[in-house]
């Protein structure tokens, strides 16, 4: 064969390649190309994916991941994905309006995680049982921690949490907000009014709730059963002393943090103001309660969350975005605003000015990304 047979074989074969490239972007996309020929995830550890995450995210998907919202309607409509896709929410929760069915709300969550491929969303229920059970249109409820406490024995507590974790799992859920580890809560909220029997159900439903394969999370530190009025109404002040509140609303709290890993849970604090504790501010907004006294003093390490801005105790007495970034400046890592698109863009609003303009350290943003990434990337992998 000669010179020019082989150069023209050599520059067809070089055509053909590239056509063959050219056609392997257009049916995966460059992004799909890419992914082929770098490292497969699995590859990295848990710790290095995190970091790589953080460092391929803009300011505005830093501050969404801070952010857990409510959203309106039984599946995915422009609004909520107007919400995942322009403020880059992090998490969702669901009410009974948005549950008609099992199949209804699986397949609104697989909709919803569909709205966020580049990380999985927390999607949150309060799956309490007895009056706080947001899945009654859906499945049986459970009964009150009142009524599981009545019992007497805490491995009651862990099964109907392991029964209730498994169900919300199945249906596309990975968070529920429960137990209430308060001691003495109206309502039947409450699995005792001594806190050694409180605390002792409370950690066999975390136990429940693990085996199954769900974030739980303890509420609502540093406890508010000794309220006089509902937060959701107004501001409450708890007027105990701290020697008080030791032997009483801490213990169920101590005791699972020393007890479990912080993979896995929540702890979310209550918008209740303790004089005992800060006098000049919520549990909340309280970097004293919420670095001081349960990340330095009790150790822990794990998610902290509110509860919902848009509870009286702070909507009545601050705006969304001052509350917002107050509470992440006090360590929170996740705000929880549940109800109006209004007031959910007003906190994320507020987040991203003050990272931009330095009255929030990018620092203090990164320590709870860290945290929440890594908790997220821990559930993508039991799927």
């Amino acid at each position: 064969m000669g010179r020019r047979s082989v150069y023209r074989g050599r520059l067809l074969l070089l055509a053909l390649l590239l056509l063959g490239v050219v056609w392997l972007g257009h049916s995966l996309g460059w992004e799909g190309i890419r992914a082929r020929f770098s490292p497969a995830p699995e590859s990295l550890t848990i710790e290095q994916q995190t970091e790589k995450l953080i460092a391929d995210m803009t300011p505005e998907e830093k501050i969404g991941q801070l952010l857990m919202i409510g959203i309106q309607g039984t599946e995915v409509n422009d609004d909520s994905r107007y919400m995942l896709n322009a403020y880059h929410a992090g998490g969702i929760i669901l009410f009974d309006r948005n549950v008609v069915s099992l199949e209804q709300v699986t397949e609104l969550n697989r909709g919803l995680q569909a709205c966020s491929p580049k990380v999985p969303l927390f999607i949150a229920i309060d799956e309490e049982g007895g009056n706080v059970s947001r899945m009654k249109n859906a499945m049986p409820s459970a009964p009150s921690e009142e009524e599981i406490g009545r019992s007497g024995d805490p491995a009651l507590a862990g099964q109907w949490a392991g029964r209730v974790g498994t169900r919300l799992r199945e249906c596309g859920f990975n968070v529920d907000f429960a137990p209430v580890a308060d001691i003495a809560m109206p309502y039947g909220r409450s699995y005792s009014r001594e806190a050694g029997v409180a605390a002792e159900f409370v950690q066999a439903a975390a136990d429940g709730y693990r085996q199954a394969g769900i974030f739980y999370s303890l509420k609502h530190f540093p406890g508010i059963g000794r309220g006089a009025v509902d937060s959701h109404i107004d501001a409450v002040t708890v007027t105990a002393s701290r020697e008080e509140r030791e032997q009483t609303d801490f213990a169920p709290f101590r005791q699972r943090i020393a007890a479990d890993d912080p993979d896995g849970w929540f702890v979310m604090v209550s918008h209740l103001t303790y004089p005992a504790l800060d006098k000049d501010a919520p549990a909340s907004l309280s970097a004293k309660i919420v670095t001081g006294l349960l990340r330095e003093e009790m150790g822990w390490q794990g998610l902290i969350i509110t509860d919902d801005m848009e509870m009286g105790a702070i909507s009545h007495h601050y705006s969304f975005g001052e509350a917002a970034v107050r509470a992440v400046q006090a360590g929170v890592d996740v705000v929880l605003v549940c109800h109006e698109y209004e007031h959910e863009q007003a906190a994320y609003d507020a987040l991203l000015q003050a990272l931009r303009d330095g009255t929030l350290r990018e620092q203090r943003v990164d320590e709870s990304l860290r945290r929440i990434l890594r908790a997220k990337l821990q559930l993508a992998a039991r799927e």
